[in-house]
């Protein structure tokens, strides 16, 4: 298992030790996520995810830079040549789960019943089945059957 190591000397940590808070501390305002999540979703450009998140240009300004300047995405020249465009990188598409965790708690939770939402479907177009986190013997895991240890 690969993993990347973000170095971020700038942030003044919430909780230095957890890995929500920091976590948190770099992609948990809302555009953040919505910047990674239409990424996931092909947008490449600057005018692109504006166009999908409504987003103000200065704040999306600053919410590429952070995620660009912690490894989350990367610039390249687009195949046009023209311009540059974001892609996400390794630690980006590592997001995935939490988007997808996001996104069904809100299928779930975020709209009444029989409320028209988006569903996130796979290449067949068959809806992406409920993620569970499970241990290591199968069992369902949850906040009653887990708890924090500290590491050194």
């Amino acid at each position: 298992m690969s993993r990347t190591t973000t170095h971020a000397p700038d942030l003044d940590w919430t909780d230095p030790d957890c890995p929500v808070a920091r976590t948190l501390d770099l992609v948990g305002d809302r555009w953040s996520l919505l910047v990674v999540r239409d990424a996931m979703d092909g947008a490449r450009s600057f005018t692109e995810f504006q166009r999908r998140t409504g987003i103000a240009r200065n704040i999306l300004t600053d919410r590429l830079r952070k995620l660009t300047a912690h490894g989350l995405l990367t610039q390249r020249t687009a195949p046009s040549g023209r311009r540059q465009e974001y892609v996400l990188t390794g630690a980006g598409r590592a997001l995935f789960p939490v988007i997808l965790t996001l996104r069904q708690w809100g299928e779930r939770h975020a709209f009444a019943p029989g409320e028209t939402h988006s569903t996130l479907v796979d290449e067949h177009g068959t809806p992406v089945p409920e993620l569970v986190p499970t241990g290591a013997d199968g069992n369902r895991l949850d906040a009653d059957t887990t708890h924090v240890q500290r590491t050194r």
